[in-house]
C-alpha cells in the first residue's frame, strides 16, 4: 500500500531543477519512466481515497450541570 499525496504534496516534493526524484515516485507508486498523465492519475487517486463532505466534528462534552436520569431496566 502506498501512501497518496495531496496535490499540494507531490508539487512541494519537486526538485531545484524542476523534476521528481526516482525513488520519490516509487513511493507513491508510480513507475519510472513517470507515465504522461501519472499526476492526474495520482491526484483523482488521492480524491477518491478521501471521505465524501467535511470531516465529522468532534463530540461536544456535556455541560457540568447536566444530570441525566438513568432508567434501570434490570
Amino acid at each position: 500500500m502506498t501512501d497518496l499525496p495531496s496535490p499540494e504534496e507531490v508539487e512541494a516534493a519537486r526538485t531545484p531543477a524542476g523534476g521528481w526524484k526516482r525513488d520519490q515516485l516509487a513511493a507513491w507508486g508510480v513507475p519510472w519512466p513517470p507515465p504522461k498523465g501519472w499526476k492526474d492519475e495520482l491526484a483523482e487517486r488521492w480524491q477518491a481515497a478521501r471521505p465524501a463532505g467535511p470531516p465529522t466534528p468532534a463530540p461536544t462534552p456535556a455541560p457540568a450541570d447536566f444530570a441525566q436520569d438513568t432508567l434501570d431496566f434490570g
